[in-house]
């Protein structure tokens, strides 16, 4: 299993154009490319079935909402406050995305494709606000990942478009290269 997890690093009590915006735009991402969504410490008081409903009335983007739906409808849709300590073992290895990892934690993308590809689940967490993720959570993550290769800062959307996008296309060229 691979899931998106974005950490809101914005308002942690008033709800933003900015959070049901980007949780918007991740949901069909994630359905594109088989990927889970997990939400943490986002500012809503409402159950994961609320939250989708309000999304829906909030944007036009991804369908006006309905790719959130579908991921909650398929069970892919998880909110959550920040764990104090542990992310859930379902989601597997956690994986901080970084232009800057540290050269002891680094995996590059088709490492990480190639475990995936063994059924290996990663949890890959992404920072929503313009502090990125908090560096606390950097000793958390077993590994740390720049999707670019290239040390280049991706805007919080960008990553979240490129990193589902990025992995499961290297993944479809193993696959591909196995068969041949």
């Amino acid at each position: 299993m691979l899931t998106l997890g974005i950490v809101n690093t914005y308002d942690k009590i008033k709800v933003l154009d900015a959070h049901y915006r980007a949780i918007a735009r991740a949901a069909p991402i994630c359905h594109a490319f088989g990927f889970h969504l997990a939400l943490y410490d986002f500012p809503f008081k409402m159950t994961a079935e609320e939250l989708v409903s309000f999304v829906m009335e909030k944007t036009t983007i991804g369908e006006s909402g309905s790719y959130l739906r579908t991921l909650y409808e398929k069970s892919h849709l998880s909110v959550a406050d920040l764990p104090k300590k542990g992310f859930p073992s379902q989601f597997g290895d956690v994986v901080i995305t970084t232009s800057k990892p540290d050269p002891k934690r680094k995996v590059l993308p088709a490492e990480i494709a190639e475990e995936a590809l063994r059924n290996r689940s990663f949890l890959f967490l992404v920072g929503l606000g313009h502090k990125g993720l908090p560096k606390e959570l950097f000793e958390r993550g077993k590994y740390q990942l720049d999707i670019t290769s290239k040390g280049l800062s991706l805007e919080t959307c960008t990553a979240i478009g490129a990193i589902p996008a990025h992995l499961s296309g290297l993944m479809e060229i193993l696959e591909i290269k196995k068969r041949a």
